[in-house]
């Protein structure tokens, strides 16, 4: 049987317990990875936390799990944390060396930005198994994550619920047997009327997903969708044309797989991130049912329709940055983090939003096959030209 998609041939040893460090643990995805790890203590272990600025929360974390190492990446709040229990470690270096601590099995990775990326590549490379959140570091940074795979024996297992969703189809396939990758969205608070005047509290009120709220903004604009094509076309090597986008009110179907004989497979579940955080955390085990059980005759009917790219410019934004490539993605995501920051923030209109993205992909300088840092720099001067667009 080939190799699975992103699965490093591995003998699991299922009576281990395997510590797992969360980068971003104070998130909303962090705290529900946290939550897993508790209802799974018997094969998992709190090993690690990480946070940005929350230091509250990740003082009351330590005190009740008391991992061996606590890193925080801001370094005046760092500054403010003093634990008696474990060492507190401040600042981007110390995410490096938690990240490829000899004794850790897993890393979570749910940290907002593209702040954890040498992280990521440093656990890669010392052949950890990271369970990826962040879409950012995938969309800016794809090319260097695929070549780290390559030089190190890690593995990457996707927790975003539609790639999650994806991998579980795909299992132990051959991926020359794929026709289409076909991701679902819910189509947000904006499928069936216009953008105009809405409001941060109109925003964020999202139907079916309870997310953070960069997420959230983004996903009623689809942009959070468009990031996730640019991921599965990182993650599962298909190109972009083969990647498609299927409005599902209902967030049932997490997403589907076609394959060249005209087979359809789909993963279905509640909405509920604690399902793709096990199977990332768990892999190639399936776990005790955490979730709450999906009862099909209750939800009665499943709706899909085609993604509106005039009713979402991002979306349609996106597949252009992709199919471009470069620093194209890059710019896509930083532009679209700093008008998502000055929305929220009072100060831009909402349907602005992608006409500052556009811009900023018209007017930044493309480099084709950008360094790291080259990388870097575009997000920065992305921001810049958003900040200034909003003056």
């Amino acid at each position: 049987m080939p190799k699975s998609f992103l699965q490093r041939e591995h003998t699991p040893d299922a009576q281990a317990v395997k510590n797992v460090a969360i980068l971003g643990s104070t998130g909303t995805i962090g705290r529900l990875s946290v939550e897993v790890i508790k209802e799974l203590s018997s094969r998992l272990r709190v090993f690690g936390l990480a946070a940005n600025r929350n230091i509250q929360l990740l003082a009351s974390q330590i005190a009740e799990f008391t991992p061996q190492q606590a890193v925080v990446l801001d370094e005046e709040q760092c500054a403010l944390l003093s634990s008696s229990r474990i060492p507190v470690s401040c600042g981007s270096a110390a995410l490096l060396n938690l990240a490829r601590h000899p004794d850790l099995d897993i890393l979570v990775v749910a940290m907002t930005g593209t702040a954890a990326v040498d992280a990521v590549l440093a656990a890669l490379r010392a052949g950890k198994r990271v369970a990826l959140a962040t879409k950012e570091i995938l969309v800016s940074f794809g090319r260097f994550v695929n070549q780290a795979l390559k030089e190190g024996k890690g593995e990457l297992l996707p927790v975003d619920s539609e790639h999650n969703a994806i991998h579980q189809c795909l299992e132990g396939r051959d991926p020359a047997t794929v026709k289409r990758l076909i991701l679902t969205a819910s189509g947000g608070p904006f499928r069936n009327r216009s953008y105009e005047g809405a409001k941060p509290e109109d925003v964020l009120a999202h139907p079916t997903w309870n997310m953070g709220e960069r997420i959230t903004v983004d996903s009623a604009m689809l942009m959070n969708k468009g990031f996730e094509v640019i991921e599965a076309h990182f993650l599962f090597k298909i190109e972009p044309r083969r990647i498609k986008v299927l409005v599902h009110p209902q967030s049932i179907v997490h997403s589907l797989v076609e394959f060249m004989d005209g087979s359809v497979l789909a993963q279905l579940s509640l909405p509920d991130m604690r399902l793709p955080i096990e199977y990332a955390l768990l892999y190639p085990e399936r776990g005790p049912r955490i979730v709450s059980q999906l009862d099909l005759a209750k939800v009665g009917s499943l709706e899909f329709e085609r993604a509106d790219l005039k009713r979402f410019p991002c979306l349609a934004l996106a597949y252009e940055a992709l199919k471009r490539g470069g620093t194209a993605p890059a710019v896509l995501q930083a532009a679209d983090e700093e008008a998502v920051n000055q929305f929220l923030a009072g100060r831009l209109q909402f349907e602005r939003i992608p006409e500052l993205i556009k811009g900023a992909l018209e007017v930044h300088r493309y480099i084709r096959t950008p360094s790291i840092e080259e990388t870097r720099q575009a997000e920065r001067l992305a921001k810049e030209f958003v900040k200034q667009g909003v003056l």
